[in-house]
């Protein structure tokens, strides 16, 4: 892994609002986290039944599925725009609406163990496009999303993203 990467994004590497999830990778270093999530999802979700896996905290919040599958969804779209970034690409990327993918999704007539396999494929794709890309590629700026980001600080984010996850189902959902 490129040694700048295990350096934390600077300000105005990344929108403000992405912050939250660069910080929770400061506990964990970068290029060991971002190669251990997909095996330490599947443990951390080994002992989930079906039930347990359809279970939401509160009326309106995501299944066990649907996050797992959020979370496969978000991976694909940070690694594009990393790509198109990384690439020299001039137009501005555009945002997306969580929700409403999930809603399109049907996480829920998936089974967990198919949503963990494609979170691993996919995982597996960022850590190979990551290891393409040179210092000039890591630093390049571009839009997404109406924000400023650099393909380095979206490395972050998308470790911080899962660990925010991860975080929310064993506080909310009891998955240990």
């Amino acid at each position: 892994m490129n040694q700048h990467l295990l350096t934390p994004p600077t300000a105005g590497e990344f929108p403000t609002y992405y912050g939250v999830y660069i910080e929770q990778v400061a506990a964990s270093p970068l290029d060991q986290a971002f190669t251990r999530q997909p095996d330490e999802l599947r443990a951390m979700l080994a002992d989930c039944s079906p039930e347990q896996a359809s279970f939401r905290y509160a009326e309106g919040k995501w299944s066990v599925r649907e996050v797992v599958g959020h979370m496969v969804d978000c991976e694909r779209i940070f690694a594009m725009r990393a790509l198109c970034i990384a690439r020299g690409e001039q137009q501005p990327l555009p945002g997306f609406d969580e929700n409403a993918y999930v809603d399109s999704a049907r996480f829920d007539q998936r089974t967990l163990a198919s949503l963990l396999d494609e979170f691993a494929a996919v995982r597996a794709a960022s850590v190979a496009l990551y290891a393409s890309f040179n210092e000039e590629d890591l630093q390049r700026r571009g839009t997404a999303n109406g924000g400023t980001c650099t393909p380095h600080a979206i490395a972050w984010i998308l470790v911080g993203h899962v660990l925010h996850h991860t975080r929310v189902l064993q506080e909310r959902y009891n998955v240990a």
